[in-house]
């Protein structure tokens, strides 16, 4: 058995419990508030000022500049993924100076500390595991949701944010983090990507949690 499928097997439960989240299953359906998905949304937003980074420290930690190849793709196709977030915000009836001035919720910080951390401290093969959960389980819910023909009329941002998750857009991305991950000798780091890879599918599961429930500082 590969690694990447031995650490989703490992943590079966919680990854299941994060693809199919209430908040997953309603935004399939067209039932979710959207004042939960404006919520969700917003912080987002927030986390993908670490996010990018993260990714962009990954493309210089890389082994080789072939290696590397793939983040700096994904990273420009982050471009329209920006013009979604702005119509999305439009929609959902979120000012410039609202999202502009968006502030992380306890949930969203952590997490965003936790990405940032591991990536300055890290190794190449530490990112890629994080983006390997951050990626592959939206690949998995959008894709579960695509096959079901679960694509609500409204909002429309409902049914464009499960469409570029899915498997045209993230497919190659995910497969080339397991097959690269699967294939690196890990040596005496095996424990290491291990918490990395729990950890980082526990922050997942809370971040639907904290849109789904509200979340804020005391």
């Amino acid at each position: 058995m590969s690694l990447t499928s031995e650490l989703k097997e490992a943590n079966s439960e919680l990854w299941e419990r994060m693809v199919t989240h209430p908040f997953v299953g309603e935004m399939g359906d067209g039932t979710l508030p959207p004042e939960k998905f404006r919520r969700y949304f917003l912080q987002d937003y927030v986390f993908v000022k670490d996010l990018v980074p993260m990714i962009a420290l990954g493309a210089a930690k890389a082994p080789t500049i072939e290696d590397g190849d793939p983040l700096v793709k994904f990273l420009a196709a982050l471009g329209p993924e920006n013009d979604l977030f702005q119509r999305a915000f439009a929609e959902l009836g979120a000012s410039e100076a609202e999202y502009s001035a968006a502030s992380a919720t306890p949930t969203t910080q952590a997490f965003g500390d936790f990405i940032m951390r591991t990536a300055l401290g890290g190794d190449f093969i530490d990112i890629l595991t994080i983006l390997y959960v951050t990626e592959g389980t939206y690949l998995d819910w959008a894709t579960r949701l695509l096959e079901e023909g679960r694509r609500p009329d409204t909002p429309k941002i409902y049914a464009e944010w499960i469409d570029i998750h899915g498997p045209e857009v993230l497919g190659e991305l995910v497969n080339w983090l397991q097959a690269f991950i699967d294939n690196s000798d890990m040596g005496s780091r095996r424990a290491e990507i291990e918490r990395i890879f729990r950890t980082t599918l526990r922050y997942e599961y809370r971040f639907w949690d904290s849109a789904y429930h509200g979340e804020a500082w005391d």
